[in-house]
């Protein structure tokens, strides 16, 4: 017998039901903008759809992988952080 145990499960991501918590809140906004509509089954179709597509979009990858891509393809102003330069900055000076 091991005197010592390792658990198994420690880097597991947080889940909300089926999904990490990133994809929950990624199905989250289609479905409420679904009920608010009263379109439930569009929402529930835009849920599963931007679901889907976000798991083809982080393919295994972590959340840190989203955001890398998000700095370098969106606007500067989307993140508000300040304390990074912008991505179309490329040379440094100083």
């Amino acid at each position: 017998m091991d005197e010592y145990s390792i658990p198994k499960h420690l880097d597991d991501p947080v889940l909300i039901g089926f999904w990490t918590l990133d994809e929950f809140l990624i199905m989250l906004l289609p479905f409420v903008w679904g009920i608010l509509s009263q379109h439930i089954l569009f929402g529930l179709f835009g849920a599963c759809g931007c679901w889907y597509g976000y798991r083809k979009l982080k393919a295994g990858r972590g959340m840190s992988w989203v955001i890398h891509k998000g700095y370098w393809l969106l606007p500067s102003r989307f993140f508000g952080v300040r304390g990074l330069p912008p991505s179309h900055v490329r040379n440094m000076v100083g």
